[in-house]
């Protein structure tokens, strides 16, 4: 089942299941979402959570037991229920159950509330624990932005200018092995050479906003202020760019298996509610 939200702008599509934004037109129907085309990515713009990436040996050790998590968690792909609707907005929600407490033992409900205002899609993250303990928990974003015709036509601008160093990922865990991007002016042209080693991560960035440009013209815009960390992938021959705002990464070679010592787990206490926030602005 779908929701549809709009206003004079733009016009929203986002599936129940998994509470994916799957389609975002603007009022001349322009669509700027990642069709989903099996042949490369059939996603559109999943909910990572409670992880983002991959955990050691796809596990962690919680209250001396071991609990087995995919990669990205298990939000994408379960049915959010549909608590508020309004013509430009709409709030999604899961809740802790018998099936997700087998693979992550903490009792929470998430929410994920996307609103349109002028040219602009706001999409909210609220994780509230229901529990008796701390819950640790990741959460992060992957929209995948339609890019059509040739890619190298294509440049990201970052806000600031800034030294810009990423981590490689090997075997989808995050190595020790970093590179440097090199800007001009804040811009880098886009090349499939850039991901051949996959995502460019970024564990932290001074820039809180990028901007994608078609032959040096910016037309759409992400902005993350509340995330500390970024990824940006594509797959090779692909005709879309993941700009993916996240708190937490994957796991590296010598994590502990100890949940709460997760490098970037977020650590939410008794009957606290934590609250995130990022945009996508049509330029």
């Amino acid at each position: 089942m779908n929701t549809v939200i709009k206003n004079t702008f733009l016009t929203a599509t986002i599936n129940n299941f998994g509470a994916e934004l799957c389609s975002l037109k603007n009022n001349f129907n322009k669509e700027y979402i990642w069709e989903g085309d099996l042949d490369f990515w059939g996603k559109h713009s999943p909910i990572l959570f409670p992880i983002v990436g991959t955990l050691k040996n796809n596990s962690f050790d919680y209250d001396h037991k071991k609990y087995h998590l995919s990669r990205h968690g298990f939000a994408r792909e379960m049915e959010f229920e549909l608590i508020e609707k309004k013509e430009n907005s709409a709030t999604f929600s899961i809740q802790s159950s018998e099936e997700t407490l087998k693979v992550y033992p903490f009792e929470f409900e998430l929410q994920i509330i996307y609103t349109l205002e002028k040219n602009n899609l706001s999409i909210a993250y609220k994780v509230i624990n229901k529990g008796n303990s701390q819950i640790p928990f990741s959460i992060g974003a992957h929209p995948a932005f339609a890019l059509p015709g040739n890619f190298d036509n294509y440049y990201i601008q970052f806000e600031k200018e800034e030294p810009l160093q990423y981590y490689l990922l090997e075997n989808d865990l995050i190595s020790n092995e970093t590179k440097k991007l090199e800007t001009h002016e804040g811009q880098i042209p886009l090349t499939y050479q850039l991901f051949e080693n996959d995502a460019l991560i970024f564990k932290t960035l001074e820039s809180k906003s990028l901007t994608i440009l078609e032959n040096k013209k910016p037309f759409l815009k992400v902005n993350f202020e509340d995330f500390p960390s970024l990824g940006i992938w594509t797959k090779m021959n692909a005709s879309f760019l993941c700009i993916e705002p996240w708190f937490g990464y994957s796991d590296t070679d010598e994590n502990s298996g100890n949940i709460f010592e997760k490098e970037g787990i977020q650590i939410l206490n008794e009957n606290e509610i934590f609250d995130s926030e990022f945009s996508i602005e049509i330029l």
